[in-house]
């Protein structure tokens, strides 16, 4: 038996790849194939099923295309009716993978469809669980993604969640690996630990959500303290259920390389520069309007908090990163770019067009422009960082509902 974890630390996201006797499964794949495929490949695997915890809604799956690719049945537990063709397995259905299986616990509370799976060992002990978005390292799933007006809300899914880890995970023995789908900064918890794995037995110890409580306490700790969900969450569960291009498509006419006056022209018909470059590159010169989201950090999890996926996207970069921005836009369910910008900031400074520059002040500097009366202090960061300090007389927006604030 072979388990490696992917991690993509841009989403703080886990995906996972099991191996028993030559038979692969891949969870909650990532929204390219082609680390999974040389893996198998390397391995002499076959690709056999590719099980996906719930509908994501942080990022944009690769099941559809692993399942074009290699012809793997694609898992889901119990869920509502989407509009693909997948299998629902029912609570309890065991997969077979050589010679190891994999169990299906329905596990609802962070959605109605979230799904764990326990891996046994060839004499049927529990080995392992991919706990996807239900348990975190320090954390439980938020329960709020899959509210519906008249339907169900928060507290009726915190009251589900509280029955699956109790009732289910928590009944498992205090060995059992538990490998969750995130880890430190992640959108779909409170207080993930930066190890993305863990025993049941240390989360019993350790996570604030598995101590003894009440029912009504145990939804009050996890509702408590929720901030709002990055808003494209709901767009990239959409594109989870409904389906998508293959990602080769994508690239190859989302990566176009437009000459200056084709780029100057696009955005003059309403498309938004997105320019991924560093922050003093930026600052330094940058084109008239354009945004600066750079890849260096949550490069896709920002312009999916910032910006509306349906807003067309130019893109700005260093040469040999036009892919890059694209693949982690798409990872997001981000699709809709016109082109990149051919030869980036030095081709359209060498067309003599305009270029807009921002003033930096160093932090030396600040004391002496903050005093001025015609200065006004803007702190743009989470409520959770302002426990570093802040600035006396700052007004405190954070960023992702800055946008709001400007247009009341």
């Amino acid at each position: 038996m072979y388990i490696e974890q992917l991690y993509t630390g841009c989403l703080a996201q886990a995906a996972y790849y099991i191996e028993s006797e030559g038979e692969a499964a891949i969870i909650d794949p990532l929204r390219e194939i082609e680390p999974y495929l040389r893996l198998a490949q390397q391995r002499g695997a076959t690709i056999k099923y590719v099980f996906e915890t719930h509908f994501h809604a942080d990022f944009v799956s690769s099941h559809l295309d692993l399942h074009k690719a290699t012809g793997a049945q694609v898992v889901y537990g119990p869920c509502e009716m989407c509009e693909l063709s997948i299998y629902q397995a029912r609570d309890g259905e065991r997969f077979t993978l050589g010679a190891v299986t994999l169990e299906v616990l329905h596990t609802p509370g962070h959605t109605l469809e979230s799904s764990c799976f326990l891996l046994r060992t060839h004499d049927g002990t529990p080995h392992a669980v991919f706990t996807g978005d239900t348990l975190f390292n320090g954390d439980v799933g938020r329960p709020d993604l899959a509210v519906k007006a008249g339907h169900i809300t928060s507290e009726m899914l915190a009251d589900m969640l509280y029955d699956s880890l109790y009732a289910k995970l928590m009944t498992l023995p205090d060995e059992t690996i538990v490998y969750p789908g995130h880890g430190a900064g992640s959108a779909c918890g409170k207080h993930m630990s930066s190890e993305t794995v863990t025993t049941l037995g240390a989360q019993k110890r350790t996570n604030y959500a598995l101590q003894p409580m009440t029912r009504d306490q145990f939804i009050a700790a996890v509702l408590e303290g929720q901030t709002a969900p990055p808003k494209y969450f709901f767009h990239a569960a959409q594109v989870n259920k409904r389906g998508y291009a293959p990602i080769e498509e994508v690239l190859a006419t989302n990566t176009r390389p437009l000459p200056v006056a084709d780029f100057k022209a696009a955005q003059a018909t309403g498309a938004l520069v997105l320019d991924a470059r560093t922050p003093d590159q930026f600052a330094q010169g940058h084109v008239p309007g354009a945004i600066n989201i750079g890849l260096d950090g949550q490069y896709a999890v920002w312009v999916g908090t910032l910006l509306d996926a349906n807003q067309q996207l130019l893109v700005v970069t260093d040469p040999g990163k036009e892919t890059e921005a694209v693949l982690r836009l798409a990872r997001v369910g981000y699709e809709n770019v016109a082109g990149v910008l051919a030869g980036g900031m030095p081709a359209w400074q060498a067309a003599g067009e305009a270029v807009a520059t921002v003033a930096c002040v160093e932090p030396r500097e600040l004391a002496t422009v903050a005093a001025a009366p015609t200065t006004h202090i803007l702190d743009v960061r989470n409520a959770n960082e302002l426990a570093n300090g802040t600035l006396a007389g700052a007004l405190h927006i954070p960023l992702a509902e800055l946008e709001g604030q400007l247009q009341r």
